[in-house]
């Protein structure tokens, strides 16, 4: 079999894994990739470098290919992403002090995004200052998914708390030097400040929205149109990797490849606490999060063009892009699940037969069609009980624009 090189963008956070072990297992050399990782330090250079072409593929946010394509970017491209690096991972942290004071208003110990946004709501209704919480970029599913807490919580964003951008390995320091009262980011980050800056988790984004998309692999869509069996390959190869990774007996292996000084650069127990959902939320509070980052169950490497028109209802939203018929269509067409079925089809892989789907309706594991019959999906509630129907998109994004 003859290689193709490939170079590819990463940030040091736990959803790099499948790119990583794609290439660190060998499942990107099987499918003909000779993979090259370039590790970024923040999500505007790994945006910028993949539109200039430095890189052929990148771990993106989610949201960041819709914003290339919306004209959202200093260097506007058309941007595609044809598979999803898995669900969750991300988590909502805070000092010492706030935590505290979330404390006394009421905050549990057990991650409810619930309780907990109401706790913070009563400490900024009392506070005598502005908080300031920090997130790795301004079209990251971070930002939106704090957001959606907040003023969910009754709090709103940007009035009542102020939200600033930093990249992820900056956060902690910045928590801990009272730059920040608190951020919403991906692992290793919250460990991290956790047991570096006396930091406490509040709640994580599995508990906000259940088994929702955070990174993708991302790509100009005019690279990928004139290189499709590179793209089938690319997918395959993070198919492939999913399993593995989903593989409990793998994940000691998994975090320590991931905790190496090319990657993540920390402890393999701080890696393996995303990896197993078991966590020191702070103080030594040990807390179980089922689901926190899954990496291959519930079609979790599935593009689903609902999920991406929930991006641009947030971008909608928060005034990034007026709401348009004709953007939205943009918006879903980011999203490739042709192409990732597509791909999968050699394999006699069994994937979701439908672009869409309905988030916030099922309370437990439930089933969808399949090409090779039944998939098992997990539950998919938004914490606050709402639901997203993307045959209703205009409907939702004018219930839940801010007056």
């Amino acid at each position: 079999m003859s290689t193709t090189h490939l170079t590819a963008g990463f940030l040091p956070l736990l959803d790099s894994v499948l790119l990583v072990l794609a290439r660190e297992k060998g499942f990107a050399e099987a499918e003909g990739l000779d993979l090259t990782l370039v590790r970024e330090t923040s999500w505007a250079n790994i945006r910028d470098r993949a539109a200039l072409g430095h890189f052929d593929v990148a771990q993106m946010l989610a949201p960041m290919p819709l914003a290339a394509s919306l004209n959202l970017t200093p260097l506007a491209t058309e941007m595609i992403a044809p598979v999803v690096c898995g669900l969750g991972n991300n988590a909502i942290t805070v000092s010492t002090e706030l935590w505290t004071a979330m404390a006394e208003h009421g905050a549990p110990q057990d991650l409810a995004a619930g309780p907990s946004g109401a706790a913070l709501a009563r400490v900024v209704a009392s506070s005598q200052r502005k908080l300031r919480f920090g997130v790795v970029h301004q079209t990251s599913s971070h930002n939106y998914e704090l957001r959606y807490w907040l003023a969910a919580s009754g709090i709103r964003p940007d009035r009542d708390i102020e939200i600033v951008v930093l990249p992820p390995s900056l956060l902690p320091d910045a928590l801990g030097g009272g730059g920040l009262d608190g951020y919403c980011v991906g692992e290793p980050w919250n460990s991290i400040g956790v047991a570096s800056k006396g930091a406490h988790m509040v709640t994580t984004k599995a508990a906000i929205w259940q088994a929702s998309p955070d990174k993708v692999i991302g790509m100009r869509a005019s690279w990928a149109e004139q290189n499709p069996e590179l793209v089938a390959s690319i997918i395959r190869a993070i198919y492939r990797t999913g399993q593995w990774c989903a593989d409990p007996a793998n994940l000691v292996e998994t975090a320590q490849i991931m905790a190496g000084a090319a990657y993540l650069d920390a402890s393999p127990e701080i890696v393996a606490r995303a990896l197993s959902g078991q966590f020191d939320i702070g103080a030594g509070e040990i807390q179980h999060v089922p689901d926190f980052f899954i990496a291959h169950a519930s079609a979790a490497n599935f593009p689903w063009k609902s999920h991406a028109l929930w991006y641009y209802s947030q971008m909608v939203r928060w005034g990034e892009v007026a709401y348009g018929a004709s953007d939205a269509a943009i918006a879903a067409a980011c999203f490739r699940p042709d192409l990732y079925r597509a791909a999968l089809a050699p394999l006699g892989a069994n994937v979701p037969i439908l672009d869409s789907k309905t988030d916030g309706t099922h309370a437990t594991a439930y089933e969808i069609a399949g090409t090779a019959g039944p998939l098992v999906m997990g539950a998919d509630r938004f914490f606050d009980g709402q639901s997203f129907d993307p045959a209703a998109l205009e409907r939702y994004i004018t219930d839940q624009t801010p007056n």
